[in-house]
């Protein structure tokens, strides 16, 4: 398991908070109870099965909706 931390750009309401919590939490690989969407910061915490999903794929699946994905943290749990 790796534990991530990605930075957005800024996210302007609470409806795009709870769309990137949908989307995340929908990929396998997910450990859904640890998703972590931060308005105030504009980040993302979650922990993820990297032999099942990759960081890529979760950027990725943010993208892919229209948010800005700044950078990510990755590291072993």
């Amino acid at each position: 398991m790796k534990k991530a931390t990605i930075q957005l750009g800024t996210l302007t309401c609470p409806s795009c908070m709870q769309k990137i919590d949908n989307a995340v939490k929908a990929l396998e690989g997910v450990d859904k109870e640890s998703v972590n969407v931060l308005f105030n910061s504009s980040k993302v915490k979650l922990n993820f099965d990297d032999a099942k999903l990759s960081i890529e794929r979760i950027e990725n699946a943010i993208t892919t909706m229209g948010y800005e994905v700044k950078k990510s943290q990755v590291r072993d749990m």
